[in-house]
């Protein structure tokens, strides 16, 4: 998956749980301009754990602060999966 993918699989995940237009959400969006709160972060992550098929490490998490920085984190979840099959719990 590029990056672009996952931008628009991170940004159309989060318009639809929180109501949000996806055009308007950016890389360098904060959380905290999109009011979100740390409710919103915990359903986030559980979405992005079923799109990864990994656990979200909460040391990752902590240093989350923009849409771009959420991008960054699913990448590499993605790049830890095997070649070949779906991504392992």
């Amino acid at each position: 998956m590029t990056r672009e993918q996952v931008y628009r699989e991170v940004t159309g995940k989060m318009a639809e749980l929180f109501d949000l237009d996806a055009s308007a959400i950016r890389e360098e969006t904060r959380f905290e301009d999109l009011n979100l709160t740390s409710l919103d972060a915990i359903d986030l992550v559980v979405e992005l754990q079923r799109m990864t098929g990994r656990r979200v490490a909460e040391a990752g998490l902590r240093k989350v602060r923009t849409v771009g920085d959420m991008v960054d984190l699913v990448e590499a979840h993605l790049a830890e999966a095997p070649a070949g099959g779906p991504p392992s719990s």
